[in-house]
């Protein structure tokens, strides 16, 4: 529902009514490109009058959810450099210093069209040339950093942004002090956010026992899948928890790995293995304990529901942020850390059990998940940028 907002902008003197239009820039991985969409979704359910620009890499995973999401999309050719020497490295290279010129006329010819009042950037290489190029033209810029060790991008970009938005206050002391910061925390679905535990076991037809819920994203994690297969077959044989895994579009080998180690999921009740989880709010809420990744979506996401975790931060992400995001829950006493280096069957299965037979220490975790929450992140976003266009 709309507040009834409707931007009454300075025109030559005048006051008068009209659109407001921004342009979020961001991309490369869906960690910059949900965040960019639920600002997208909390404008347009909020403000009327509203007409928003999603610019966006060329061939980039935002080229196809953007539209599908319902925004107008514009691609602009960017990319990022590789640190390797190698000569198809440096070829690589080379073309991105092309591209860094191309993709900074073409923003300016797409910025200088579309008029906006604002620019947003949620991170990745194509929000770089957007919002410098934003800047120039005087047109008032913000960032939103998902995670706690910020990305090269963002960090580039602050100095020069009207208002830095964090999701975890660890990723200020990575950025230029020039900076203004303001903690909004990530953008949730009010999906997850609501989600109950008592309701969505019943619709999952699970009982008393520990649920545990297991993911390595979209794709899938071939060392995750490998290392909770164990205790997934031993609880196929001997019903100790009900498990809900997910191995991805690239782990369709992970059935008859379980048949492998004696567990046929199809004669187990008490298993749900499948290649994606779509009804993520559900499995969230009704599981005991997630074994998952540390990206910044997921992490937000357990902290609104106040789930313990094992983290398994990705080591093949830029800085290795995942490994600092896993890191603020572990410091705030709502969760543990499994490196990947450090990752075998026996060292998960052994840590499930651990944290499954401490039922006060979950209860704790949970806790202090919460307490890390923050679940009006929309809202807080949404109050920086009407302030910003008032300016």
């Amino acid at each position: 529902m709309s507040d009834g907002v409707s931007w009454k902008l300075s025109d030559d003197g005048t006051r008068s009514e009209r659109t407001m239009k921004i342009i979020l820039a961001g991309g490369g991985t869906a960690g910059h490109i949900n965040p960019a969409l639920a600002i997208a979704g909390t404008v347009r359910e909020h403000i009327k009058n509203t007409e928003i620009l999603y610019i966006g890499a060329k061939g980039g995973m935002e080229e196809t959810l953007v539209p599908k999401a319902g925004y107008r999309f514009v691609g602009i050719e960017v990319s990022g450099f590789k640190r390797s020497l190698s000569p198809s490295s440096m070829v690589h290279n080379m073309a991105t210093v092309r591209r860094a010129i191309t993709s900074s006329i073409e923003s300016k010819k797409i910025i200088k069209e579309f008029n906006p009042d604002i620019c947003i950037g949620t991170g990745g290489y194509v929000s770089g040339p957007v919002l410098r190029t934003a800047t120039k033209l005087g047109i008032p810029t913000l960032i939103h950093e998902q995670n706690a060790f910020p990305g090269i991008t963002n960090k580039m970009l602050a100095k020069h942004a009207r208002t830095v938005m964090l999701a975890n206050p660890d990723a200020e002391k990575h950025m230029s002090s020039d900076a203004h910061f303001v903690v909004t925390g990530n953008p949730v679905r009010k999906e997850i956010i609501t989600a109950d535990k008592a309701t969505s076991r019943k619709i999952l037809g699970l009982d008393e026992r520990p649920v545990v819920l297991s993911f390595g994203g979209s794709l899938g994690a071939q060392r995750i899948n490998e290392s909770v297969a164990d205790y997934i077959a031993r609880s196929g044989k001997d019903g100790r928890y009900q498990i809900i895994h997910a191995y991805g579009k690239f782990g369709k080998w992970f059935p008859d790995l379980l048949k492998e180690k004696g567990c046929d999921i199809a004669k187990c009740d008490n298993l749900d293995i499948r290649e994606f989880i779509d009804n993520m709010p559900i499995c969230l809420s009704a599981c005991d304990l997630v074994i998952c990744r540390a990206g910044a979506m997921t992490v937000s996401e357990l902290q609104v529901q106040g789930k313990p975790a094992i983290l398994i931060p990705s080591p093949n992400v830029a800085e290795n942020h995942q490994y600092h995001n896993a890191m603020s829950l572990v410091n705030a006493n709502a969760g543990c850390v499994i490196e990947e280096k450090d990752l075998t069957p026996e060292k998960l299965t052994q840590t499930v059990d651990e944290m499954l037979k401490d039922p006060e220490k979950l209860k704790e975790y949970s806790a202090n998940a919460r307490k890390t929450a923050i679940t009006d992140a929309n809202e807080r976003i949404l109050a920086i940028i009407k302030e910003c266009v008032r300016a």
